[in-house]
């Protein structure tokens, strides 16, 4: 039963962390007018450590050691702090959800590029093809979307959560997979919220509007957002490749065109639907079935 459940988890879970990830682009869109974006994240980072050091207390899992704080401190900062802070800023400046979202799926090509080089994964060709499909189903997800805002701060800032991600899910790989995840987020979202924190201080009024639509926005985000996609995100970078990890990313600018598309009545068209086709094909590609993990260096 035990066996069962395992495999059964592993099989729901790329399509679970897909669709929470996704509704993460909606949920800023509702919590940004509610505060600015590093106050909104502070908020949300404390609100997630609090939630964690209780998880810790009641589990007393293993505390890594010095080394592996230091590796949790840059993980948390790049995967939570700096990726958060960039895709929040961009939709702040008025950039649309999925645009929000196109830059950083493009990840997968850089994962792989950089997984190749430093974790001593081998990606094959067809892994490639799954890459270029998805790529190109990204792209025609998004075409023709409207470039409103501050489009120079929107780029700038959607291509930092690009590299920040992808960065931070190969340094997660390497240096954070064998540190229990609860006490890992818990020095993840600490050193976040002191990020955000002192960030929000120095460039922000800290002005917040504390009505209904902010605080379950903000619940959602923290909850089932920090604390559920991220264990997610995590539970699949241990069980696989980084780059198997990374192709999921293709489908969340698909999954937030449509969920843009039924809340806020955005254009999807018969290119959206073609590209969502081709981003479910890359992916399927990329984590094709009975594919063994790809070997990683050692001290991974």
């Amino acid at each position: 039963m035990s066996k069962g459940f395992e495999q059964a988890a592993a099989s729901a879970a790329p399509g679970v962390f897909v669709v929470l990830w996704s509704s993460g682009f909606i949920g800023t869109k509702y919590v940004l007018e509610g505060a600015e974006p590093l106050t909104y994240l502070a908020i949300r980072m404390w609100l997630v450590a609090v939630l964690m050091a209780v998880i810790v207390a009641i589990a007393r899992p293993k505390w890594p050691n010095r080394a592996g704080i230091g590796h949790s401190v840059v993980a948390g900062l790049l995967i939570h702090a700096i990726y958060l802070g960039g895709t929040s800023v961009a939709m702040y400046h008025s950039v649309p959800a999925g645009l929000a979202a196109l830059i950083p799926g493009l990840q997968p090509i850089l994962t792989s590029t950089l997984a190749n080089r430093w974790l001593g994964e081998r990606v094959t060709k067809l892994q490639w093809i799954g890459l270029v499909f998805g790529l190109c189903g990204v792209l025609l997800v998004l075409h023709g979307r409207p470039m409103t805002g501050e489009a120079g701060w929107g780029w700038f800032a959607t291509c930092v959560a690009l590299v920040s991600i992808t960065l931070g899910t190969l340094y997660q790989k390497r240096f954070c997979s064998k540190i229990d995840w609860r006490a890992g987020n818990l020095v993840q979202f600490i050193a976040s919220g002191c990020f955000c924190l002192i960030g929000a201080f120095l460039f922000e009024t800290r002005v917040v509007v504390w009505s209904r639509e902010f605080v379950l926005s903000l619940l959602w985000l923290s909850v089932v957002l920090s604390i559920g996609s991220i264990g997610v995100l995590f539970w699949l970078i241990r069980r696989g490749s980084a780059t198997q990890a990374a192709s999921l990313f293709y489908l969340v600018p698909a999954t937030t065109a449509l969920m843009a598309f039924l809340l806020f009545n955005e254009r999807l068209d018969l290119l959206g639907i073609v590209g969502m086709v081709l981003c479910a094909a890359g992916v399927f590609l990329v984590n094709r079935p009975g594919r063994k993990p790809d070997p990683v260096s050692p001290g991974s």
